[in-house]
């Protein structure tokens, strides 16, 4: 329907998560109709972005320094770890206040369909973390979806031999569901009620 480079930028928008074409097409006219100021506003915020944004070489939770505010802040309680999938996760749990630990991000979930197996995630890191550490009890807060179950079975059995109490996030996230999009309450009352494994 469209074509030249207003087609190019309605297929760039359509490759980002949840943005389908029409969202995409809505997304490219409304930055048409922007000044041109806020449209290089935005390009330049993206670039700096991407130049600037990492992983924290403790946690892999995205920052703009070596390590993250939450694994260099003394007053969070370094004996309680939680595992998630994605940075986004961390941020989810982090809007309720409800968890005062440390995180460490997987980036992934066991996936044998997708090509996705424990070398691929930050088990083997996660690991050296746990080793010579005072870690009583990690949590497992991988999404209640058959990839997230399978991992967090997994990493039950790898944990346990190390003597660490392990547990998992229970009711108030739906089976399918993901951390992004659940609310503070549902979040609160799954840390409140998880499980050991």
């Amino acid at each position: 329907m469209y074509s030249g480079i207003l087609a190019r930028m309605i297929d760039e928008l359509g490759r980002m998560p949840g943005i389908g074409p029409k969202t995409a097409q809505r997304l490219a006219f409304y930055l048409l109709r922007q000044e041109r100021a806020e449209v290089e506003r935005l390009a330049h915020t993206l670039i700096e972005a991407k130049e600037t944004i990492r992983y924290c070489s403790i946690c892999f939770s995205l920052c703009e320094n070596e390590i993250c505010s939450i694994c260099s802040n003394p007053r969070r309680d370094s004996a309680l770890i939680c595992v998630v999938e994605e940075p986004n996760d961390v941020f989810s749990l982090e809007r309720t206040r409800a968890f005062n630990g440390l995180y460490h991000v997987l980036m992934g979930t066991l996936s044998p369909l997708d090509g996705m197996g424990p070398d691929d995630l930050k088990i083997t890191e996660l690991l050296r973390r746990l080793q010579n550490s005072r870690v009583g009890e990690v949590i497992i807060g991988t999404n209640p979806d058959v990839e997230g179950e399978a991992t967090a079975i997994y990493l039950g059995k790898l944990l346990k031999p190390l003597g660490v109490k392990v547990t998992r996030l229970a009711s108030g996230l739906p089976a399918n569901g993901n951390l992004e999009y659940a609310d503070d309450i549902t979040i609160t009352r799954a840390l409140g009620g998880r499980r050991e494994l």
